[in-house]
Protein backbone atom coordinates (compact mmCIF):
# COMPACT_ATOMS: atom_id res chain seq x y z
CA UNK A 1 0.00 0.00 0.00
CA UNK A 2 1.25 3.51 -1.01
CA UNK A 3 0.30 6.42 1.36
CA UNK A 4 0.17 9.89 -0.29
CA UNK A 5 1.64 12.84 1.58
CA UNK A 6 -1.90 14.06 2.90
CA UNK A 7 -2.43 10.36 4.46
CA UNK A 8 0.86 10.59 6.12
CA UNK A 9 -0.21 14.21 7.77
CA UNK A 10 -3.74 12.99 8.85
CA UNK A 11 -1.98 9.84 10.37
CA UNK A 12 -0.04 11.91 12.23
CA UNK A 13 -2.36 14.74 13.67
CA UNK A 14 -3.78 11.22 14.60
CA UNK A 15 -0.88 10.25 16.61
CA UNK A 16 -0.53 13.51 17.71
CA UNK A 17 -3.75 13.85 19.28
CA UNK A 18 -4.42 10.70 20.82
CA UNK A 19 -0.72 11.40 22.73
CA UNK A 20 -2.33 14.40 23.87
CA UNK A 21 -5.32 12.70 25.60
CA UNK A 22 -2.77 10.06 26.77
CA UNK A 23 -1.06 12.93 28.56
CA UNK A 24 -3.72 14.56 29.51
CA UNK A 25 -5.35 11.52 31.78
CA UNK A 26 -1.60 10.76 33.26
CA UNK A 27 -0.96 14.66 34.28
CA UNK A 28 -4.64 14.53 35.48
CA UNK A 29 -3.82 11.23 37.38
CA UNK A 30 0.35 12.35 38.35
CA UNK A 31 -0.90 14.22 42.10
CA UNK A 32 -2.78 11.16 43.13
CA UNK A 33 -0.37 8.47 42.28
CA UNK A 34 2.83 10.78 43.39
CA UNK A 35 1.28 11.01 46.69
CA UNK A 36 0.13 7.13 46.69
CA UNK A 37 4.38 6.29 45.83
CA UNK A 38 5.11 8.76 48.57
CA UNK A 39 3.26 7.31 51.25
CA UNK A 40 4.59 3.86 50.00
CA UNK A 41 8.17 4.79 49.71
CA UNK A 42 8.15 6.42 53.42
CA UNK A 43 6.31 3.49 54.68
CA UNK A 44 8.72 0.56 53.37
CA UNK A 45 11.43 3.00 53.85
CA UNK A 46 10.95 3.65 57.33
CA UNK A 47 10.96 -0.60 57.85
CA UNK A 48 14.05 -0.71 55.19
CA UNK A 49 16.27 1.62 57.12
CA UNK A 50 19.70 0.74 57.82
CA UNK A 51 21.50 2.83 60.56
CA UNK A 52 25.29 3.50 61.09
CA UNK A 53 24.46 3.52 64.91
CA UNK A 54 22.17 -0.08 65.27
CA UNK A 55 19.17 1.93 65.84
CA UNK A 56 16.21 -0.17 64.78
CA UNK A 57 13.29 1.80 63.12
CA UNK A 58 10.29 -1.20 64.35
CA UNK A 59 12.00 -0.08 68.26
CA UNK A 60 10.78 3.27 67.51
CA UNK A 61 7.30 2.17 66.12
CA UNK A 62 4.19 3.00 68.65
CA UNK A 63 1.69 5.60 69.37
CA UNK A 64 1.76 8.85 71.26
CA UNK A 65 -0.86 11.37 71.44
CA UNK A 66 -2.95 9.26 68.97
CA UNK A 67 0.02 9.19 66.42
CA UNK A 68 2.57 7.42 65.47
CA UNK A 69 5.91 7.24 66.68
CA UNK A 70 9.19 7.16 63.69
CA UNK A 71 12.63 7.20 63.09
CA UNK A 72 13.99 9.00 60.88
CA UNK A 73 17.60 9.15 58.81
CA UNK A 74 19.92 12.05 57.69
CA UNK A 75 23.35 12.11 56.16
CA UNK A 76 25.89 13.67 54.11
CA UNK A 77 27.86 12.30 51.33
CA UNK A 78 30.86 11.95 54.26
CA UNK A 79 29.15 8.88 56.04
CA UNK A 80 27.95 11.70 59.40
CA UNK A 81 24.71 10.66 60.17
CA UNK A 82 21.69 11.40 62.56
CA UNK A 83 19.15 9.82 63.44
CA UNK A 84 15.99 11.90 64.54
CA UNK A 85 12.16 10.81 66.08
CA UNK A 86 9.24 12.71 65.89
CA UNK A 87 8.28 12.40 69.38
CA UNK A 88 10.23 15.65 70.81
CA UNK A 89 11.53 16.38 67.76
CA UNK A 90 14.52 14.70 68.93
CA UNK A 91 18.36 13.74 68.17
CA UNK A 92 18.45 10.17 69.11
CA UNK A 93 21.96 9.52 67.61
CA UNK A 94 24.70 11.46 65.98
CA UNK A 95 27.48 9.54 64.42
CA UNK A 96 30.74 11.77 63.89
CA UNK A 97 34.24 10.33 62.13
CA UNK A 98 37.11 10.80 64.65
CA UNK A 99 40.47 11.36 63.52
CA UNK A 100 40.88 7.68 61.89
CA UNK A 101 37.54 8.07 60.32
CA UNK A 102 35.62 6.20 62.64
CA UNK A 103 31.73 6.50 63.17
CA UNK A 104 31.05 6.82 66.33
CA UNK A 105 28.10 7.53 68.39
CA UNK A 106 28.26 10.95 70.56
CA UNK A 107 25.35 11.88 71.98
CA UNK A 108 23.40 10.34 74.67
CA UNK A 109 19.64 8.18 74.65
CA UNK A 110 17.76 5.56 74.44
CA UNK A 111 17.66 2.34 71.85
CA UNK A 112 13.67 2.26 72.06
CA UNK A 113 10.62 5.05 71.97
CA UNK A 114 9.06 3.37 74.95
CA UNK A 115 12.21 4.61 76.91
CA UNK A 116 11.83 7.93 75.80
CA UNK A 117 8.38 7.96 76.58
CA UNK A 118 8.54 6.36 79.99
CA UNK A 119 11.57 8.28 81.39
CA UNK A 120 11.72 11.99 81.88
CA UNK A 121 15.13 12.30 80.53
CA UNK A 122 15.38 15.62 77.74
CA UNK A 123 17.76 13.66 75.82
CA UNK A 124 17.76 15.54 72.31
CA UNK A 125 14.72 16.85 72.82
CA UNK A 126 13.88 19.95 71.63
CA UNK A 127 12.45 21.99 74.26
CA UNK A 128 10.11 24.96 75.10
CA UNK A 129 8.21 26.89 75.23
CA UNK A 130 10.75 27.96 77.29
CA UNK A 131 14.11 26.28 78.66
CA UNK A 132 15.05 26.85 81.88
CA UNK A 133 13.09 28.44 84.78
CA UNK A 134 10.08 31.30 84.92
CA UNK A 135 10.42 31.77 88.83
CA UNK A 136 7.46 31.77 90.82
CA UNK A 137 5.59 30.33 87.45
CA UNK A 138 4.65 33.83 86.35
CA UNK A 139 5.20 36.99 84.64
CA UNK A 140 3.59 39.90 82.73
CA UNK A 141 3.62 41.15 79.29
CA UNK A 142 1.55 44.06 78.09
CA UNK A 143 0.18 44.68 81.36
CA UNK A 144 -1.29 41.28 82.03
CA UNK A 145 -0.23 38.73 84.30
CA UNK A 146 -0.40 35.24 82.82
CA UNK A 147 0.00 32.19 85.45
CA UNK A 148 1.98 29.13 84.13
CA UNK A 149 2.08 26.03 85.34
CA UNK A 150 4.39 25.60 88.18
CA UNK A 151 5.96 21.83 87.41
CA UNK A 152 9.21 22.79 90.12
CA UNK A 153 9.06 21.89 93.70
CA UNK A 154 9.78 25.36 94.41
CA UNK A 155 6.68 26.82 92.50
CA UNK A 156 8.32 27.60 89.73
CA UNK A 157 7.73 26.82 85.28
CA UNK A 158 10.86 24.50 84.28
CA UNK A 159 11.71 24.12 80.49
CA UNK A 160 7.77 25.42 79.67
CA UNK A 161 5.75 22.67 81.76
CA UNK A 162 5.15 19.34 81.58
CA UNK A 163 5.01 18.24 79.39
CA UNK A 164 7.35 20.36 77.25
CA UNK A 165 7.70 20.22 73.62
CA UNK A 166 10.16 17.36 73.93
CA UNK A 167 7.40 14.90 74.85
CA UNK A 168 4.99 15.83 71.99
CA UNK A 169 4.48 15.04 69.04
CA UNK A 170 5.65 16.72 66.00
CA UNK A 171 4.78 16.30 62.16
CA UNK A 172 7.49 15.61 59.62
CA UNK A 173 6.42 18.08 56.90
CA UNK A 174 9.47 17.79 54.39
CA UNK A 175 12.64 15.19 54.08
CA UNK A 176 15.86 14.93 52.10
CA UNK A 177 18.29 12.61 52.81
CA UNK A 178 20.63 14.98 54.42
CA UNK A 179 17.56 17.53 55.91
CA UNK A 180 14.46 17.06 57.48
CA UNK A 181 11.68 19.20 59.08
CA UNK A 182 9.33 18.79 61.91
CA UNK A 183 6.42 21.17 63.29
CA UNK A 184 4.82 21.26 66.37
CA UNK A 185 1.17 23.73 66.76
CA UNK A 186 1.17 24.47 70.12
CA UNK A 187 -2.04 25.51 71.45
CA UNK A 188 -2.97 28.44 73.29
CA UNK A 189 -3.21 28.11 76.88
CA UNK A 190 -0.49 25.79 76.97
CA UNK A 191 0.87 25.02 80.51
CA UNK A 192 -0.62 28.37 81.05
CA UNK A 193 1.41 30.43 77.55
CA UNK A 194 -0.76 32.48 75.54
CA UNK A 195 -0.85 31.88 71.97
CA UNK A 196 -0.98 29.56 69.21
CA UNK A 197 2.47 29.07 68.62
CA UNK A 198 3.43 27.50 64.79
CA UNK A 199 6.87 25.98 65.38
CA UNK A 200 9.50 24.51 63.00
CA UNK A 201 12.98 23.05 63.02
CA UNK A 202 14.83 21.09 60.48
CA UNK A 203 18.04 19.66 61.03
CA UNK A 204 20.57 19.15 58.12
CA UNK A 205 23.92 17.13 58.45
CA UNK A 206 25.93 19.41 56.27
CA UNK A 207 28.66 18.69 54.21
CA UNK A 208 31.33 20.01 56.19
CA UNK A 209 30.35 17.68 58.93
CA UNK A 210 27.68 20.01 60.88
CA UNK A 211 24.31 19.35 62.94
CA UNK A 212 22.99 22.88 61.60
CA UNK A 213 19.88 23.30 63.66
CA UNK A 214 17.24 26.16 62.68
CA UNK A 215 13.94 26.90 64.03
CA UNK A 216 11.11 29.33 63.02
CA UNK A 217 8.05 30.36 64.73
CA UNK A 218 4.79 32.62 64.57
CA UNK A 219 2.18 33.02 67.14
CA UNK A 220 -1.30 34.81 67.11
CA UNK A 221 -0.57 36.15 70.47
CA UNK A 222 1.80 38.47 72.19
CA UNK A 223 3.81 35.44 74.15
CA UNK A 224 7.22 34.35 75.53
CA UNK A 225 9.58 31.94 74.01
CA UNK A 226 12.93 30.57 74.45
CA UNK A 227 13.79 27.52 72.96
CA UNK A 228 17.07 24.78 72.34
CA UNK A 229 18.18 21.42 71.70
CA UNK A 230 18.71 19.57 74.52
CA UNK A 231 21.71 16.92 73.64
CA UNK A 232 24.13 15.22 75.91
CA UNK A 233 27.49 15.17 74.51
CA UNK A 234 30.29 12.90 74.83
CA UNK A 235 32.74 13.58 71.92
CA UNK A 236 35.11 11.03 72.51
CA UNK A 237 32.13 8.04 71.74
CA UNK A 238 32.56 6.43 74.77
CA UNK A 239 29.41 7.36 76.44
CA UNK A 240 30.20 5.41 79.39
CA UNK A 241 33.46 7.45 80.26
CA UNK A 242 33.17 11.10 82.13
CA UNK A 243 33.95 14.41 80.04
CA UNK A 244 36.07 16.00 82.48
CA UNK A 245 39.13 15.28 80.65
CA UNK A 246 38.29 17.21 77.49
CA UNK A 247 39.11 20.34 76.77
CA UNK A 248 36.77 23.11 76.41
CA UNK A 249 36.59 27.01 75.75
CA UNK A 250 33.85 29.69 76.08
CA UNK A 251 33.85 32.99 74.28
CA UNK A 252 31.74 35.12 77.32
CA UNK A 253 33.14 37.23 79.87
CA UNK A 254 30.25 37.33 81.93
CA UNK A 255 27.86 34.48 83.38
CA UNK A 256 24.32 34.64 84.65
CA UNK A 257 24.46 33.98 88.93
CA UNK A 258 22.34 31.87 90.77
CA UNK A 259 21.11 31.73 94.22
CA UNK A 260 21.15 29.19 97.14
CA UNK A 261 18.35 27.79 95.37
CA UNK A 262 18.98 27.88 91.46
CA UNK A 263 17.30 30.59 90.81
CA UNK A 264 18.67 33.30 88.53
CA UNK A 265 19.26 36.60 90.42
CA UNK A 266 18.78 38.77 87.05
CA UNK A 267 22.76 39.45 87.81
CA UNK A 268 25.64 39.21 85.16
CA UNK A 269 28.56 37.80 87.01
CA UNK A 270 32.17 38.69 85.66
CA UNK A 271 33.70 35.18 84.69
CA UNK A 272 37.34 36.39 85.52
CA UNK A 273 38.61 35.81 88.28
CA UNK A 274 36.40 32.35 89.04
CA UNK A 275 36.23 28.81 87.87
CA UNK A 276 33.83 29.76 85.16
CA UNK A 277 36.22 31.55 82.94
CA UNK A 278 37.21 29.38 79.69
CA UNK A 279 38.40 32.10 77.74
CA UNK A 280 41.43 30.01 77.72
CA UNK A 281 40.94 26.81 77.16
CA UNK A 282 41.71 23.98 79.74
CA UNK A 283 39.91 20.65 80.79
CA UNK A 284 36.43 20.64 82.32
CA UNK A 285 38.57 18.84 85.06
CA UNK A 286 40.30 21.69 86.25
CA UNK A 287 38.64 23.60 88.45
CA UNK A 288 35.13 21.55 88.06
CA UNK A 289 35.06 20.81 91.86
CA UNK A 290 36.70 24.15 93.41
CA UNK A 291 34.96 25.06 96.57
CA UNK A 292 33.42 28.68 94.64
CA UNK A 293 29.69 28.90 95.89
CA UNK A 294 28.35 29.00 92.41
CA UNK A 295 29.81 25.25 91.75
CA UNK A 296 28.58 23.86 94.95
CA UNK A 297 25.09 24.96 94.17
CA UNK A 298 24.56 22.71 91.26
CA UNK A 299 27.16 20.05 91.66
CA UNK A 300 29.51 21.30 88.61
CA UNK A 301 28.57 23.57 85.53
CA UNK A 302 25.35 24.13 84.99
CA UNK A 303 25.47 27.92 84.04
CA UNK A 304 24.84 30.35 80.90
CA UNK A 305 27.24 32.05 79.61
CA UNK A 306 26.73 36.02 78.10
CA UNK A 307 27.99 35.18 74.84
CA UNK A 308 30.49 38.31 73.91
CA UNK A 309 28.94 38.07 70.28
CA UNK A 310 25.45 37.79 70.54
CA UNK A 311 23.57 37.12 67.23
CA UNK A 312 26.35 36.29 65.62
CA UNK A 313 26.71 32.82 63.86
CA UNK A 314 29.80 33.39 62.03
CA UNK A 315 32.31 32.78 64.50
CA UNK A 316 32.20 30.03 67.16
CA UNK A 317 30.78 31.28 70.35
CA UNK A 318 32.28 27.92 72.46
CA UNK A 319 34.33 24.43 71.74
CA UNK A 320 34.77 21.16 73.10
CA UNK A 321 38.18 18.78 72.42
CA UNK A 322 38.50 15.14 73.38
CA UNK A 323 42.37 14.72 72.50
CA UNK A 324 42.48 10.81 72.10
CA UNK A 325 39.37 10.69 69.23
CA UNK A 326 40.59 13.75 68.14
CA UNK A 327 36.97 15.48 67.91
CA UNK A 328 36.62 18.56 68.21
CA UNK A 329 32.97 20.32 68.10
CA UNK A 330 32.63 24.05 67.45
CA UNK A 331 29.44 25.49 68.06
CA UNK A 332 27.84 28.51 66.18
CA UNK A 333 25.05 30.42 67.68
CA UNK A 334 22.61 33.59 67.36
CA UNK A 335 21.06 33.18 70.70
CA UNK A 336 22.82 35.73 73.15
CA UNK A 337 23.53 32.69 75.60
CA UNK A 338 24.94 29.31 76.00
CA UNK A 339 23.73 27.02 78.75
CA UNK A 340 26.31 24.48 79.81
CA UNK A 341 25.32 21.25 81.53
CA UNK A 342 28.31 19.00 82.85
CA UNK A 343 25.72 16.50 83.49
CA UNK A 344 26.33 16.73 86.72
CA UNK A 345 22.82 14.46 87.73
CA UNK A 346 23.40 11.37 85.62
CA UNK A 347 23.86 8.44 88.59
CA UNK A 348 24.50 5.33 86.21
CA UNK A 349 21.10 4.39 86.50
CA UNK A 350 19.70 5.66 83.49
CA UNK A 351 20.19 2.57 80.65
CA UNK A 352 20.50 4.06 77.59
CA UNK A 353 21.45 3.27 73.93
CA UNK A 354 24.20 0.09 73.76
CA UNK A 355 23.06 -1.02 77.33
CA UNK A 356 25.18 1.77 78.73
CA UNK A 357 24.10 3.44 82.20
CA UNK A 358 25.11 7.05 81.54
CA UNK A 359 27.48 7.55 85.06
CA UNK A 360 28.21 11.18 86.71
CA UNK A 361 29.32 13.91 84.09
CA UNK A 362 29.32 11.30 81.19
CA UNK A 363 27.99 14.16 78.97
CA UNK A 364 27.55 17.67 78.73
CA UNK A 365 24.79 20.24 77.19
CA UNK A 366 25.50 23.17 74.93
CA UNK A 367 21.94 24.84 75.18
CA UNK A 368 21.90 27.91 72.92
CA UNK A 369 19.33 30.04 74.39
CA UNK A 370 18.01 33.27 75.87
CA UNK A 371 18.55 33.43 79.76
CA UNK A 372 16.48 32.08 82.27
CA UNK A 373 13.75 34.43 83.93
CA UNK A 374 14.14 36.56 81.32
CA UNK A 375 10.07 37.86 81.28
CA UNK A 376 10.62 39.01 84.86
CA UNK A 377 13.92 40.45 84.03
CA UNK A 378 14.00 43.35 81.61
CA UNK A 379 17.32 44.10 81.59
CA UNK A 380 18.20 40.52 79.68
CA UNK A 381 17.79 40.14 76.16
CA UNK A 382 13.56 39.45 75.03
CA UNK A 383 12.02 36.63 74.88
CA UNK A 384 9.19 38.21 73.59
CA UNK A 385 7.20 37.63 70.27
CA UNK A 386 4.44 39.30 68.57
CA UNK A 387 1.64 38.29 66.25
CA UNK A 388 3.46 40.43 63.61
CA UNK A 389 6.99 38.98 64.19
CA UNK A 390 8.55 35.37 62.96
CA UNK A 391 10.65 34.29 65.22
CA UNK A 392 14.24 32.70 63.89
CA UNK A 393 17.02 30.98 65.37
CA UNK A 394 20.08 29.31 64.20
CA UNK A 395 22.74 26.82 66.13
CA UNK A 396 25.24 24.78 64.51
CA UNK A 397 27.44 21.84 65.86
CA UNK A 398 30.29 21.31 63.84
CA UNK A 399 33.25 18.82 64.17
CA UNK A 400 36.72 18.93 63.19
CA UNK A 401 39.12 16.25 63.66
CA UNK A 402 42.51 17.57 65.36
CA UNK A 403 45.36 15.40 64.62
Amino acid sequence: MIFKAEDWKKKRIFVLKQFSILYMRLTHLFPVISIGLLLLATACGNQRLVTSSGLQPKAFQQKAEGQKTRLYKITNSKGMEACITNYGARVVSLMVPDKNGKLEDVVCGFSNIEDYISQSQNYGATVGRYIGRILNAQYTLDGKTYHLQANHSLGHTAHGGNPNFGARMWKVTQSTPSSITLNYLSPDGENGFPGNLNLFVTYTITEDNALDIRYEATTDKPTVLNLCNHSFFNISGNLSQSVENQTMWVDADYFSAYDQNKCVTGELWPVAPTPLDFRKPHPLSGHIDDDYGQLKIVNGYDHAWALNHPGDDTRPAAWIYDKASGRKMEIYTTEPAIHIYTGNGLKGTVRGKQGVCYPFRAAVCFETCHFQDSPNNPQFPSTTLHPDETFTSHTVYKFVNVR
